[in-house]
């Protein structure tokens, strides 16, 4: 009796190998499908993350941008400005100094010179 048993444990053995290893795949296929997930989770979350990143880069940019323009307008009133200025300076020096050089023409021209 002995012997008609162990034919019946070694098929059994098999048996159970075989239910292991299709326990074994199935454990590593759920694996892989949760790993699976996890990593569209992760890029929909570095996704989101980006997206947030830009929109503030992208704000910030707007912001330096609208600074520079307004500062860049105020320069430029502010030159024309002191240019405004300094051609009106130069406009009455030229009339004090023509008069003073027309006059010394006028001296040097009607000097007759013996």
């Amino acid at each position: 009796m002995m012997a008609t048993m162990e034919p019946f444990r070694g098929q059994g053995g098999i048996q159970m190998l075989l239910t292991a290893e299709q326990e074994a795949q199935h454990i590593v296929s759920s694996a892989r499908c949760l790993k699976m997930a996890r990593l569209k989770q992760a890029k929909e979350e570095a996704e989101k993350d980006v997206a947030l990143y830009r929109s503030h880069m992208e704000t910030e940019y707007q912001k330096k941008i609208s600074e520079t323009s307004g500062s860049s307008g105020n320069t430029v009133k502010q030159l024309e400005e002191e240019t405004d200025m300094k051609i009106k300076n130069l406009e009455e020096s030229t009339s004090k100094v023509s008069k003073e050089i027309v006059d010394m023409l006028m001296k040097h021209i009607t000097t007759v010179r013996t």
